[in-house]
């Protein structure tokens, strides 16, 4: 951990209102996962932008565009970004969102398959074309063409919009994990 958590009492003028609003955020939305140490302090994601809250309110404000918003389907979702936590081999992105994706009863093989960069087997069509689309969209480049067509074909452009747009919030999510190297709490 490269960002000492910054317990409650702590926090700047500045920073206050962020964590009230995070904190908020998450009891609501980010709650199948630990998300802060007993004394309050706030942990994952959620600390490296505390500490530059200029920065760290834009981010927290388009995830919560993107889970006000949210069209697509939940599973769906938790395939493009576990496959993308995956690609950046991002420990505590994995952590929450396979909690996530265990209350909403995927698979352990469906699991292990994601987070080894596999492709499951047992994707129904949705959510193979989200998996195709974040992997390919990880890999770097233009989307291919056959990937583009397929997600709005699937979810309408406004569905693939939202889906292209979470692939790349977490991708900047899981890059602020590994940079600061955010640690996974123990799993009870």
């Amino acid at each position: 951990m490269r960002l000492e958590p910054i317990a409650p009492e702590d926090l700047s003028p500045e920073q206050k209102p962020l964590y009230d609003d995070m904190k908020k955020g998450i009891a609501g939305h980010f709650n199948a996962f630990r998300a802060q140490r007993e004394d309050g302090a706030l942990i994952g994601p959620w600390n490296p932008w505390l500490h530059e809250p200029g920065i760290g309110k834009a981010i927290w404000d388009l995830t919560l565009a993107m889970t006000a918003n949210a069209v697509l389907p939940d599973n769906v979702r938790q395939v493009a970004i576990l496959t993308v936590g995956a690609h950046y081999n991002a420990a505590y992105e994995i952590y929450a969102h396979i909690a996530v994706a265990e209350a909403e009863h995927m698979t352990p093989e469906r699991l292990a398959s994601l987070v080894s960069r596999v492709k499951p087997a047992d994707l129904d069509a949705d959510e193979s074309v989200a998996y195709d689309t974040a992997f390919a969209l990880c890999g770097g480049g233009v989307l291919p063409e056959p990937v583009y067509r397929l997600a709005v074909e699937t979810f309408g452009q406004h569905g693939a919009d939202e889906l292209f747009y979470l692939v790349g919030l977490y991708a900047l999510v899981s890059i602020t994990l590994n940079a600061f190297n955010v640690p996974v709490p123990e799993r009870p």
